[in-house]
């Protein structure tokens, strides 16, 4: 007898309820209660994705004997990342031709095949010849900059953590990216068994402000194990030049790079970092790409997910010689929803002859990560950081600012309504029946998606306050997981999927049959919102929306 009995909730409980089941012979015995009692479809439907999810999760696809119909380009590049044995992808390559003969789904298995192979082309090793020399008529900028030649047999260390603060308290963000570094270096030390010479590697988070040194203990309860910390009166509201200056003052701290600038420390006796992890917030997505830049390396922005792995590389110039592969291990993946708007792409910052490319930097989108729970039984080092700040860095004064009460924060609600460009042309009336579903909930908020926000519609009235971006969902708007998610007239572009395919229950309404969004709903409602809406509000009020969701489904 499974502990929930589904035919004692109702549905709205059920979702919360059955998200923390992972036993799928459990599930499968509230299956059969629900069917042997009110034998309600939603709840059936509910069950039935709960098992799916936790099969996917714990079944390996077997490549030499999977149906490649049944996975997506995004499946197979995947499932081909781990293969190792040419004559297996070959034979996924023969399956794939024969079958829906996908140009995309060929690439990428013919990518690694080189990758793994290398290619039939024995050219000559790559030779090195310094900028100066090999364009002596040009003026090159980067003559003077020591750093961007590779160091000699750098050495780097350490996951970095950018700390955003607002008015003296640490953002959601920083603390959610603190887990993920926690976990991704305690999985890391196990894999690898730390650094080169077999030390554990460390959490390093870095505040920079006014005051900040208040918030060293609390970072430690969130992973690091390492604070590093600048403050400074000047330094209470963020500035490109110093904030910047700072952060590279501290990556360049000790090792081989330290100068009269950049002097030797105590705490630290590597190069630069080897990760670097910020923000994707205004603030934080400025800081990156000045930090990243200073410090000759790449970013990957607005990312959605990171992980350590190998990587085979068969590109001659990250190899050095035409014909080789090379597998690159320690290298951080950072996945972003791609230009396209339909896929991820995984953003990988990999060295090459005569040229280091580290730290590995990526920013995050909040709301990516789980907060984690603060341990305040752990320990961590702190260190001041002290540096000379230049005045003609603060040659900018601001005399006079707003501060704005607070923003809109649409996650940590039960429903979340998001309405798209499905209004058409009745866009007042559109968001008017949006807010009508919001205000029949007991705790909903109001979303967006960005086709609304960055269109030319007018609207009226008092739904204008209704329209910004804070309310957008999305890669680059917030991230939410409520238990009910409500897509009125969202196609479901990847790089909104990335903003809510968290939530546990996704209510899709949209006129066309073959919306992206239909691939990852729980019910897909096709019809236009301005009929869909006003039904869903009546029956969220009566009391029977999950009746009201199985007949629109039927209809």
């Amino acid at each position: 007898m499974p502990e929930i009995d589904p035919t004692e909730h109702e549905i709205a409980d059920l979702g919360p309820k059955i998200k923390d089941v992972d036993d799928a012979d459990e599930l499968r015995e509230m299956l059969e209660l629900e069917e042997g009692g009110e034998d309600r479809a939603p709840v059936k439907t509910l069950i039935e994705s709960r098992i799916e999810k936790l099969e996917e999760e714990d079944g390996e696809i077997d490549p030499e004997t999977v149906d490649l119909e049944d996975l997506t380009v995004a499946d197979i590049a995947n499932l081909v990342r781990d293969i190792d044995d040419v004559d297996v992808l070959e034979d996924l390559l023969e399956r794939e031709q024969a079958g829906q003969d996908r140009k995309t789904a060929k690439g990428q298995i013919e990518d690694r095949i080189e990758s793994v192979q290398g290619s039939d082309d024995d050219g000559e090793e790559l030779e090195y010849v310094p900028p100066e020399e090999k364009h002596p008529d040009l003026d090159h900028p980067t003559n003077e900059k020591q750093w961007v030649e590779n160091i000699d047999g750098g050495e780097y260390r350490d996951m970095w953590v950018y700390c955003e603060t607002q008015h003296g308290e640490l953002i959601d963000v920083s603390m959610e990216m603190l887990g993920k570094a926690r976990q991704l270096m305690d999985e890391y030390n196990e894999e690898y068994g730390g650094d080169e010479d077999g030390e554990p590697e460390d959490v390093v988070a870095v505040l920079i402000g006014d005051d900040v040194g208040d918030l060293t203990e609390q970072v430690v309860e969130y992973g690091a194990d390492r604070v590093v910390y600048h403050e400074d009166d000047r330094l209470e509201r963020f500035r490109h030049e110093p904030y910047t200056e700072i952060f590279c003052s501290m990556a360049r701290a000790g090792g081989q790079v330290a100068d009269e600038a950049h002097a030797e420390v105590d705490w630290k006796d590597y190069d630069e970092p080897r990760y670097t992890v910020f923000p994707a917030t205004n603030n934080g997505r400025d800081l990156s790409a000045l930090v990243q830049g200073e410090l000759d390396s790449g970013l990957a922005s607005d990312c959605s997910g990171l992980y350590i792995e190998d990587a085979m590389i068969s590109n001659p110039a990250k190899t050095g010689k035409p014909g080789d592969s090379k597998e690159f291990d320690r290298i951080l993946h950072m996945k972003r929803p791609d230009f396209s708007g339909f896929e991820y792409s995984t953003i990988l910052c990999i060295d090459k002859p005569f040229r280091d490319f580290h730290p590995q930097g990526a920013s995050v989108i909040p709301g990516s990560f789980e907060i984690p729970e603060a341990d305040p039984e752990r320990d961590g080092e702190v260190i001041e950081h002290e540096m000379d700040l230049a005045e003609e860095w603060f040659q900018v004064e601001v005399t006079d600012f707003d501060t704005l009460d607070s923003g809109i924060d649409l996650t940590g609600h039960d429903v979340v309504v998001a309405i798209g460009r499905g209004i058409g042309d009745s866009p007042t009336e559109g968001i008017e029946l949006g807010l009508d579903l919001v205000e029949a909930f007991d705790d909903a908020a109001f979303g967006l998606s960005r086709g609304v926000i960055t269109s030319s519609y007018n609207f009226e009235g008092h739904v204008e306050q209704y329209i910004g971006e804070d309310r957008q969902i999305g890669e680059s708007g917030q991230v939410v997981e409520p238990d009910v998610y409500i897509a009125a007239g969202i196609s479901g572009a990847i790089q909104h999927k990335v903003g809510m395919d968290e939530a546990d229950t996704i209510i899709a309404i949209n006129t066309d049959p073959d919306a992206d969004i239909r691939g990852f709903s729980d019910y897909y409602i096709e019809g236009d919102l301005f009929d869909v809406l006003p039904r869903l509000t009546e029956a969220v009020e009566s009391g029977e929306l999950a009746a009201a969701l199985a007949e629109a489904s039927d209809d």
